[in-house]
């Protein structure tokens, strides 16, 4: 079958055309200090801040986990990070040198992944295995205990959704705030039917993935009920995955300044926000401007 080119081409130079050798400079682990630690339990979820200009590593500490991560902009949780575009403008896995979008009218990378040691999964490291599976996922979502009860008729307080919704309370936002996630270490694809599966988390003990904050960030983090993802969660085989669950750790790192010269945060789009109106309407560069971007 013939390779059918990406509908959104970077332009040389644009900020989708990455400098490599910058972001793989980062990955040096004596040019970097560990400034927060934590670790997220099972079935639970957490919340963090990560300074623009910091690294930021989820690891699986025990064994194969599933986490489902959101993200906002630390000073304006309008913006927030935005999957679909992402899984536009990046691929619907992501991977080393991919970046996290932020929602209109800012629409800028809010992170960067700098290093994955699940990269080289699949058919000979291609990022694929035999039956199309791919890591670190933007095709699904989070679960939640609504699809739960219209699937099974039954509740349960502990999906990926309201784990996020508990995170962030201590932060200000609530559930309206929660959003579609990063599936970090969730294999997954797409079946012949075009339907979405979900496979075994191929993550063993000390895998990890590291993403840059080109921003301030917010970042919050479920451990998912569904543990490595290696039982069926709904259906007629469904069972309870728990002995499949592990913590998953968080940490922190503040880099080197010398390794951050002429580094600068990316800023909003410059687009003015008419949208070919005129009158009394938001501007959104005027607001952008007002908040300091």
């Amino acid at each position: 079958m013939a390779k059918v080119p990406a509908a959104y081409q970077a332009t040389r130079g644009s900020v989708l055309d990455i400098d490599r050798d910058f972001y793989a400079g980062l990955t040096d682990p004596a040019a970097r200090t560990r400034v927060e630690s934590l670790v997220v339990p099972i079935r639970d979820g957490r919340a963090w801040k990560v300074p623009a200009g910091h690294v930021l590593r989820l690891s699986t500490l025990e064994g194969p986990q599933v986490g489902d991560v959101n993200l906002w902009h630390l000073h304006n949780p309008r913006e927030r990070f935005w999957a679909s575009r992402t899984r536009q403008l990046q691929r619907a896995h992501v991977s080393t040198f991919d970046r996290l979008w932020s929602t209109l009218p800012y629409l800028r990378p809010m992170a960067t992944i700098i290093d994955d040691t699940l990269a080289g999964y699949g058919i000979d490291g291609s990022g694929v295995d035999e039956e199309g599976g791919r890591v670190h996922d933007l095709l699904g979502t989070r679960c939640d205990p609504y699809v739960n009860r219209l699937l099974t008729g039954e509740d349960f307080d502990h999906h990926c959704h309201s784990n996020l919704v508990r995170a962030v309370l201590p932060h200000g936002l609530t559930e309206f705030d929660v959003h579609d996630v990063l599936n970090v270490f969730q294999c997954t694809g797409l079946n012949d039917d075009d339907q979405y599966f979900m496979k075994a988390c191929p993550a063993r003990e000390g895998d990890y993935l590291e993403l840059f904050a080109e921003i301030d960030l917010l970042c919050a983090l479920s451990c998912c009920p569904g543990g490595d993802l290696s039982v069926d969660l709904w259906g007629p085989k469904a069972q309870d995955p728990l002995a499949t669950c592990h913590p998953i750790g968080v940490e922190v790192f503040r880099l080197d300044a010398r390794l951050l010269e002429g580094w600068r945060p990316p800023v909003p789009s410059p687009y003015a926000g008419w949208h070919g109106l005129r009158g009394p309407v938001i501007d959104w560069a005027e607001e952008k401007r007002q908040r300091g971007f």
